[in-house]
């Protein structure tokens, strides 16, 4: 039967490591909301009007990256202002020319009030051919097909997201570009060009011109150019070099590590309990071993004491002639214990029945010997610590698990992590318990994404999930962030609980699947 169980979970691992991988498109909405509309703005008479826009987006919270092109205008005449319309929620505001590039049509605008955009990620090992990608900007074509008026041209509205693949790398004379055929108009210069993990590898630029049957094709400006750039200017770019997986391809990844596991156990089991049988074999033939012999030592003190009462009996006979001597008394008492004691060395013999208890007794014995060691001190079995030594706190470092991650702008240094029976990390912050789950729900009031953190003890797993919310969503999560306390470490189990419960009150507005996942291993601190 066990066999057969093993057999299904191999086919079931198979399945899963030969399911398909896809993207996730909430990275795409993610990184979509660092993307905002640069608008070019002319004064008169009080009111404001468009000379231009594009598109551009968040390297920093405060700092914009655009085409040299888009700020163009208002480079040359001081009169124009630069406005930036945010694509998810809040107010326009204007922004300066901090740095301004023609040589690689890339320039860089730092907003005048705070605007905490989300960041988005640069891709820093990404493919140049046949990649799947998508471009995000504002197309005039799209804002004219729907009839903005200059109203809306200065509120938040969602950027135009087109699909394509990428056609290689192109330098041109004066900068490297990439080709690609993911749709862009007028408005979408500056806007970046994302992979299926919402991480830019380009800088929308401009198009080839085309007519008739021919293909479309675009320009880029690849990061081979865009992070000298940023370097020049102060800016720390998030920059993410790992390959792009789904959270589809890594739940496939744990299932099947999971069966795996599963298997592995199984076969441990059923080698344990061969063990086990063969240990108890042993125990038992060592039972009816030390049964026979001991049987045999009965029956040959029997004979000779049976043989020492004939012995005692004839020498009594020999005296007979004298009933009061001493000697003929002595004899008769010999020859009676004698033969008493035979009596009782035979009924005494065990029998075979006695197997099962002294097998027992046999296998008990093998496991105290086995639990108190060579030196008869209590040893854990291996794998565990002992109970003397546990501490009620323990001091970990946590090494993220790469390959069981997925990491597009998080940070991944090692995390000194301690951990106490009632849940408090790190002598300051109360984990919830819902069920047998230990986790804590992060809602900062300065960054777009909600975090998950949760530890299992047993297997010593930190993970941490973070959700990239939109404006409303964010604003959910705050709200309900409010409600409640999170209790100080130390106050028992039910206040434990009664974080786990408010919590949820969080996790039930997040969405289904996290936009990063990150897996560290805890192991004792040096």
């Amino acid at each position: 039967m066990i066999h057969h169980v093993i057999r299904l979970c191999l086919l079931a691992l198979l399945a899963a490591l030969a399911a398909p991988a896809h993207a996730d498109p909430a990275d795409i909405d993610a990184a979509a909301r660092g993307v905002v509309r640069i608008v070019i703005i002319e004064e008169e008479d009080g009111e404001l009007y468009p000379v231009a826009h594009g598109t551009g987006f968040a390297v920093t919270p405060e700092r914009i990256v655009t085409n040299a092109h888009v700020v163009a205008p208002a480079q040359a005449d001081r009169n124009l202002s630069i406005g930036i319309v945010p694509s998810d929620g809040g107010n326009a505001i204007y922004g300066r020319l901090a740095s301004y590039s023609p040589r690689n049509d890339l320039a860089l605008i730092a907003t005048t009030t705070a605007m905490n955009l989300p960041v988005l990620t640069i891709a820093g090992n990404s493919d140049t051919d046949s990649a799947d990608i998508t471009a995000v900007g504002y197309p005039m074509n799209v804002d004219r097909a729907q009839g903005l008026t200059i109203r809306d041209i200065f509120t938040a509205q969602p950027p135009v997201k087109s699909r394509g693949y990428l056609s290689g790398r192109r330098p041109s004379r004066e900068f490297d570009t990439l080709l690609h055929t993911a749709p862009i108009g007028q408005g979408s210069s500056g806007g970046p060009l994302l992979d299926d993990c919402g991480r830019v590898v380009g800088v929308n630029s401009f198009g080839a011109e085309s007519g008739g049957a021919d293909a479309e094709f675009y320009f880029a400006i690849s990061t081979r150019e865009l992070l000298p750039f940023l370097i020049a200017n102060g800016i720390t770019a998030q920059v993410n070099g790992l390959p792009c997986r789904s959270i589809a391809e890594l739940d496939a990844q744990e299932r099947a590590r999971a069966d795996r596991e599963r298997i592995a156990s199984m076969r441990q089991q059923e080698a344990d309990r061969m063990e086990e049988l063969q240990r108890i074999d042993r125990a038992r033939r060592s039972a009816e071993l030390s049964i026979i012999s001991e049987r045999d030592n009965r029956m040959m003190l029997s004979l000779l004491l049976i043989i020492t009462a004939l012995a005692a009996g004839a020498a009594a006979y020999q005296l007979r002639g004298d009933r009061e001597s001493m000697k003929m008394k002595i004899a008769l008492a010999v020859a009676g214990a004698s033969l008493m004691a035979a009596l009782i060395a035979w009924l005494a013999r065990p029998g075979f029945d006695e197997v099962d208890d002294r097998a027992s007794r046999i296998l008990g014995e093998q496991a105290r010997e086995a639990e108190e060691g060579p030196t008869g001190v209590i040893t854990p079995p291996e794998g565990q610590e002992s109970p003397v030594s546990k501490s009620s706190a323990s001091e970990m470092i946590c090494v993220v698990n790469v390959d069981r991650s997925r990491i597009t702008s998080g940070k991944t240094d090692d995390i000194p992590l301690t951990w106490d029976d009632g849940g408090c990390v790190n002598s300051r912050t109360q984990y919830g318990l819902s069920g047998d789950k230990w986790f804590r729900v992060f809602v900062p009031q300065t960054e777009a994404a909600v975090s998950v953190s949760t530890y299992d003890p047993e297997k010593r797993e930190y993970q941490v999930e973070r959700f990239l919310l939109g404006h409303e969503d964010m604003a959910a999560a705050r709200a309900a962030r409010a409600e409640y306390e999170a209790p100080e470490c130390g106050m028992g189990p039910d206040a434990a609980s009664a974080l786990g419960e408010n919590q949820a009150a969080i996790t039930s507005i997040l969405p289904d699947q996290p936009n990063e996942r990150l897996i560290y291993n805890c192991s004792e601190a040096p």
